[in-house]
Order: structure tokens, then sequence, then C-alpha cells
């Protein structure tokens, strides 16, 4: 990689630089709610993948269970989740994201693609092609991974 630009036989350690520096950009431009990293990214996969038993959003996010349950009742203070019990077993507890969270979620989302779309129309048409046409690879190489 040279002055930030992937060649085509880019490792992976280039890709994780780039990815990095965005990921860091959108955490900067992310801020509708005042959310930690930790609250945004929970609250992002409740609303993309759904109710999560407290364990297992715990797990998911890699944190203890005691740290999620004080994630989750910070956030249910704040009206962006609600726990219920599971149907399925009364003793488990569900959270799920309200309203409230996934029209924050989207707030936020908005926020991303407005500052990103900022960045892209400042680039040579060139330069904006080969993002686009890198999305698909990079949505294949995100699915790959989620279904291993």
């Amino acid at each position: 990689m040279h002055n930030g630009v992937m060649h085509s036989n880019a490792s992976g350690t280039d890709l994780v630089v780039v990815l990095e520096h965005l990921v860091t950009l959108i955490r900067q431009v992310s801020t509708a709610g005042g959310l930690s990293t930790a609250a945004s990214s929970a609250l992002n996969r409740l609303g993309r993948d759904g109710p999560h038993r407290l364990t297992e959003l715990a797990h998911a996010q890699g944190v203890s269970q005691p740290g999620m349950t004080q994630l989750v009742t910070r956030m249910e203070r704040e009206g962006l989740v609600r726990r219920t019990a599971n149907r399925g077993d009364r003793r488990g507890v569900v959270v799920e994201a309200t309203d409230a969270g996934l029209d924050l979620l989207r707030r936020r989302r908005a926020e991303r693609a407005d500052a990103l779309q900022h960045l892209l129309d400042r680039l040579d048409p060139q330069d904006q092609a080969a993002i686009a046409a890198a999305l698909p690879a990079l949505a294949r190489l995100v699915e790959a991974r989620a279904s291993d």
C-alpha cells in the first residue's frame, strides 16, 4: 500500500490498515444518541439480527454476561432496548431493540452515509468506481466469515 492506495496484490494486512482507519472515521461521525462503542455495537447487532438471549448477546459481543447485563440496563433506561421473558424458557431473558433504538440506528447510519458520501464525492471517478466495484467482494468476504 502506498499513500493509502491498495494494489491488486494487497495483503490482509493492507486491508486491515485501511479498514481500521475507516472504522475510526465512521465512529467519529456517528454522534447521534451519544452511544458508546459497546452500546452502538450491541444495538447494531440487535437491529440487524433481531432479539437475542442476554447470554448469546454477551458471547456475540465478546463481553462478560455481567458486563452485558450492565450495558443492557443502561440502554433499557434510555429506551433503546427492552428485556422480555424468553417464550421457550421463562428463566431466560431476551433483549430486543425498541422502535426508539431502531430509529437511532437509522439516524446513525444516515450520519455515516452522509459523511462517507461527502468524502466519496471528493474522489476522482476512477477511485469512486474502484470502491463501488469492491463492495460486492467485500460483502462476500463478510458472508464467508458469517457462514463459518
